[in-house]
């Protein structure tokens, strides 16, 4: 069912319940000779998430979607409202947040058992600890027969398992995805999602995944939040009402299909805002 956000006190009984909260965030980015009146990135964004939910961000692009995960993530301060958790504000990176980027972020020059262990050596944790504890994430990802091999050897699916395995060994109580799979094709990032949603409910690990990808959104979900165009606000988000034991082959039913429908539906209006900006800039004049 899709529900539109007109208000908030629904969404507010019970915050205790929520492990991070999103309050009334406001993003302007600043004045530049591009922009000289700044631009609105996001505006008015409540969102309230569970332990072990997993959420899903779609919109159109440059609606916002990474500047959320940004600012959830402690990597952009500045903005207006709230983002707390388990109560505490956000204003910097926290250590219950992890973030894993669609970027290639593997250190090429140490192993794969090293990349893993990185954040726990950064932290100073003694190296028996370190190492039992990044082979135990690798099992979980399936690479722990690649333990001594460099990333260069690797395929693109295997580099992301590697860098979502450095991101959960530090044991975050937030795993932040901002397009993991973007990079990849289409069965790859098929089969990882598979990967993820297993990886997830072993963990009871919460979710907030950026995505552009409507069936990546719904086979991975609990609920998608979808944005409007720019400034991005929450349009509205609708809950997957699937099993939550599920793989690709729901790909394949009605009942997934009709959720990809009402996702488009209230996405194709604010694609088309978000192409008439882009081309209402594109005419305006350029200034020496």
């Amino acid at each position: 069912m899709a529900t539109t956000l007109d208000g908030r006190q629904d969404q507010r009984a019970g915050e205790s319940e929520y492990l991070f909260t999103i309050d009334d965030l406001c993003v302007t980015y600043p004045a530049s000779a591009a922009s000289p009146g700044g631009v609105a990135a996001l505006e008015h964004i409540d969102l309230d998430v569970q332990a072990g939910e997993f959420v899903s961000v779609v919109g159109p692009s440059g609606c916002g979607k990474s500047t959320l995960l940004s600012t959830v993530g402690g990597l952009l301060t500045g903005f207006d409202g709230r983002i707390s958790v388990r109560g505490d504000s956000i204003d910097g990176p926290h250590p219950d947040v992890g973030v894993v980027f669609q970027e290639e972020s593997t250190f090429p020059w140490r192993s794969v058992l090293k990349n893993v262990e990185f954040g726990l050596e950064m932290r100073g944790e003694a190296k028996a600890d370190r190492r039992r504890r990044a082979m135990e994430m690798l099992a979980m990802v399936g690479l722990e027969d690649f333990a001594e091999t460099y990333p260069g050897h690797l395929s693109g699916g295997m580099k992301q398992r590697v860098a979502i395995a450095r991101t959960l060994v530090m044991e975050p109580s937030i795993l932040l995805m901002d397009e993991p799979f973007g990079a990849l094709d289409e069965q790859t990032r098929i089969i990882l999602g598979e990967e993820l949603l297993r990886i997830q409910r072993a963990l009871d690990q919460t979710v907030l995944l950026i995505t552009h990808n409507i069936q990546e959104a719904i086979l991975l979900s609990d609920r998608v939040v979808v944005l409007s165009a720019r400034p991005g606000r929450i349009k509205a988000v609708v809950d997957v009402d699937l099993p939550k034991q599920r793989d690709s082959t729901l790909l394949a039913t009605d009942e997934f299909a009709g959720l990809v429908g009402q996702v488009w539906s209230v996405l194709r209006d604010e694609s088309l805002k978000a192409f008439a900006q882009e081309d209402r800039k594109n005419e305006e004049p350029t200034h020496a």
